[in-house]
């Protein structure tokens, strides 16, 4: 997109945001709800990943262990959908700009993975433990994906702390 109002990336070996990005990061309304939901997910994923863990160990708790698994994947969708918007905000495309396109491939893993957690719940397609195993799975890959997000979060602190510049992700 070289050329266009929107650049996708810096340049190699730059900072992860252009001065233009991060003025448009800055300015967009999904910076701070991104801000809120990253958090609240990560406290959601790692309560139900207890609750799941407890289903799967003591055999009881089904219930409030799946519903945990449905409202971490709500989350997890308004999360995709806000940060999409974020992206486009910032880099002038709603996904796999060149700056995040790692983060952006793997979360659609994550979501492939939630998304068939639900299936699988409202199907009847396996049972709760096949069910129980799937919602760990997919919660390893998603601290997989928050670890990459924190790095990015890393890198523009460290990027902002060099231009001498506010610190804000």
């Amino acid at each position: 997109m070289a050329g266009t109002a929107f650049q996708s990336s810096p340049p190699t070996g730059a900072t992860l945001y252009t001065p233009e990005q991060r003025r448009r990061r800055d300015a967009s309304r999904w910076t701070l709800v991104q801000g809120i939901l990253a958090p609240l997910q990560l406290l959601v994923c790692l309560v139900s990943a207890a609750l799941v863990a407890r289903y799967l160990s003591a055999g009881t708790g089904w219930e409030l262990a799946a519903g945990s698994v449905v409202v971490k994947t709500l989350l997890l969708y308004t999360i995709m959908i806000t940060g999409a918007l974020w992206e486009h905000d910032v880099y002038g495309q709603y996904l796999f700009a060149p700056a995040f396109f790692w983060e952006d491939v793997v979360s659609f893993v994550v979501l492939a993975l939630h998304t068939a957690y639900l299936a699988g719940l409202a199907f009847a397609l396996w049972s709760p433990t096949t069910l129980a195993t799937l919602a760990l799975v997919a919660y390893a890959v998603y601290f997989i994906n928050a670890a990459q997000f924190l790095w990015k979060l890393r890198m523009a602190r460290r990027d902002a702390r060099a231009l001498g510049g506010e610190v804000t992700a």
